[in-house]
């Protein structure tokens, strides 16, 4: 509804993981950076963190992006599932055959291991992906870490990529998975964007979109940040909805008030409410009222001879 009133070409401020707006602020970077360093160390795990809605999709894309062709990824999207559950997810993945009637731990977990001395011998890398990690139940990982025992005597033959939330790091803090934390051989904790980045990450959207002129104000940003915690999927909601605003009214550059009134559409923020009160034409007449009674009061002194 927007575009055409802002000079823009497409929505710069979708949710929608689309790669013509990838951004890579200074943490970002530094996250891949950590990504990239566990891969090529041929450990076992790699862990990456990080509040809902700060990028760790946008790193792990990135990172997809940059592998080489020689590796096969298996990725895990939904890991609330069985031990049995999972190898069965990580076979479907790695294109593995097997008869689902027969399907038992060992059954699938000789399967893997076949897999991946297939692809080792064929010069292929084996990478297992899991996102929304932190809801693996502790047997479920201790499964993941007895797939990582097959190794050569350089490197280990399945890599595995842990991506979840801030519960993920105490989740692995427990004894029963002292094994796997120890294994793990790059860990990084994606935090929310500065004020400065936040100021970037929404022009460079905007760019991207087609637009050539600015949008929001120095004010709008700063509420913005503070609004959204300088989290970016919060920051592109408000966006949105803040275009959408100005649009309604007719407003071709983004305040401050537009992005607090868009904040409170999209995260349910009370507005201010002015304390109720008397009217204002309340007072002269009180001030009035007073003034009449002094005079009274005089008045009725003098007469009693006081």
């Amino acid at each position: 509804m927007y575009t055409g009133f802002f000079g823009l070409n497409s929505q710069p401020f979708s949710i929608a993981p689309n790669p013509d707006f990838m951004y890579l602020g200074a943490r970002h970077t530094e996250a891949l950076a950590h990504l990239r360093y566990g891969l090529g160390d041929a450990g076992g795990f790699v862990l990456l963190t990080g509040e809902v809605g700060t990028g760790k999709t946008t790193v792990s894309r990135c990172l997809l992006a940059e592998l080489p062709e020689n590796t096969q990824v298996a990725f895990i999207l939904n890991p609330t599932l069985s031990e049995l559950e999972l190898l069965a997810a990580i076979c479907d993945e790695l294109k593995i055959r097997y008869k689902k009637a027969d399907a038992s731990l060992k059954m699938l977990t000789d399967k893997i291991t076949a897999k991946l001395l297939k692809n080792h011998q064929g010069g292929f890398n084996t990478i297992l992906i899991i996102d929304e990690a932190q809801h693996l139940q502790p047997a479920v990982l201790e499964q993941l870490r007895l797939l990582t025992n097959l190794e050569t005597n350089t490197r280990k033959l399945l890599q595995v990529i842990l991506i979840g939330q801030p519960e993920l790091q105490q989740l692995l803090q427990r004894q029963d998975l002292r094994q796997l934390a120890q294994r793990i051989t790059a860990r990084y904790h994606l935090m929310p964007l500065t004020l400065p980045e936040v100021q970037h990450y929404v022009q460079h959207r905007l760019q991207v979109a087609g637009c050539r002129r600015p949008v929001f104000t120095d004010g709008a940003f700063k509420k913005l940040y503070q609004l959204s915690g300088g989290i970016p999927r919060l920051v592109n909601l408000i966006c949105d909805r803040a275009l959408l605003g100005g649009y309604s009214q007719q407003k071709p550059l983004i305040d401050g008030k537009l992005v607090q009134q868009a904040a409170a559409e999209i995260l349910a923020i009370r507005q201010p409410v002015a304390k109720a009160g008397w009217p204002v034409w309340v007072w002269p007449v009180l001030f009035m009222m007073c003034v009449a009674l002094g005079v009274a009061l005089a008045r009725g002194l003098n007469l009693a001879g006081v």
